[in-house]
């Protein structure tokens, strides 16, 4: 199973208008290009994308599926891609301070890509994700103009040092 994470800065909020946008989703998924809704209204339960996947030459349609969502924090996809199978793929929100700290857990459900994830499929993954979250959060961070809340610059640590006082009450 496939966990990353990645503190964007940006609000909560933020990250979920790009998720629940379905015309976003080919900048920020890895992988896919030229999505579009096909049935339901993304992000709603049910809702599903089509889009096109890419491996070298070879050209595959595909769908997503929204199975589960919690409006603002959880976003749970069925990536179908055919005879290669399913994979579930969770996007979770929580907020850290002011921005927010975004997990993502893929792991195989049905088809060959079950029966072959190994430690190498894995590995590959985990590059994929660090990719898709790097385009995340550079699209959450610029769409979230005034939303998007950098690290406060008096916050360069916790223990504060003042030159002659021992620490003692």
């Amino acid at each position: 199973m496939a966990v990353r994470h990645r503190l964007v800065q940006a609000t909560p909020q933020a990250v979920w208008d790009v998720l629940a946008d379905g015309g976003l989703y080919a900048e920020w998924v890895v992988g896919t290009s030229d999505s579009k809704p096909e049935a339901g209204q993304w992000p709603q339960v049910g809702a599903t994308l089509t889009y096109e996947v890419r491996l070298g030459p070879l050209r595959l349609n595909n769908e997503s599926v929204v199975r589960h969502k919690v409006d603002g924090s959880l976003l749970e996809i069925e990536a179908k891609a055919g005879r290669l199978g399913t994979a579930r793929i969770s996007v979770a929100l929580r907020p850290w301070g002011e921005q927010c700290l975004v997990i993502v857990d893929e792991h195989p459900l049905r088809g060959p890509g079950g029966l072959l994830h190994n430690v190498g499929v894995e590995a590959v993954i985990q590059v994929r994700h660090r990719t898709m979250l790097a385009r995340l959060a550079r699209l959450c961070e610029s769409e979230a103009g005034g939303r998007s809340r950098p690290d406060p610059s008096d916050t360069a640590g916790s223990v504060e040092y003042r030159p002659g006082t021992t620490g003692h009450a």
